[in-house]
């Protein structure tokens, strides 16, 4: 029988005076920098202390997520937007196998994705995604998206504990 799930040891950034807050962790798997810096911007604007990583490609974020070679240190993410369309291994695969590990299938992702085909979002619930959502064109609608993911997940939802590998 396995034993419960452990939180890891989160990460705190110093507020001065001694207090500290716990940065959510985020990695943002996006292969267009205009949404990168978007991105970056609306979740910096938000209510939240929390710190993005970036990975520009599925194999990329797949590395991190498992810690390997360049990424061995890198920080358990807390949340994941992941993007469907992208280079070297796309986001459906990344998916796939996020949730076939029993080690990272507990982490929430966010599909955050221009694809509205029925396809990709039947897909993407079928494999235990936690929230489908399409970005949208225009840069304030766009912002808002963003900052809705910063008040939901972020605000209200309770993340999962991090299991010990």
């Amino acid at each position: 029988m396995s034993e419960p799930p452990q939180r890891a040891s989160p990460a705190w950034a110093d507020q001065g005076a001694g207090a500290q807050v716990h940065l959510v962790q985020i990695l943002l798997v996006e292969d267009s920098p205009g949404d990168i810096e978007l991105t970056r911007q609306a979740l910096a604007e938000g209510k939240f202390a929390n710190q993005v990583h970036v990975a520009r490609d599925g194999e990329q974020a797949l590395a991190f997520v498992r810690r390997e070679g360049t990424f061995a240190d890198a920080p358990r993410p807390d949340l994941i937007l992941l993007d469907l369309n992208l280079p070297r291994k796309d986001g459906r695969e990344v998916l796939l196998e996020l949730k076939g590990d029993p080690n990272l299938r507990a982490i929430p992702v966010v599909v955050l994705t221009t694809s509205a085909a029925d396809q990709d979002i039947l897909y993407a619930y079928k494999h235990h995604v936690s929230s489908y959502i399409r970005k949208p064109v225009r840069l304030k609608e766009f912002m808002r998206v963003v900052y809705t993911i910063d008040e939901y997940w972020l605000g209200i939802v309770t993340l999962p504990p991090h299991a010990q590998p």
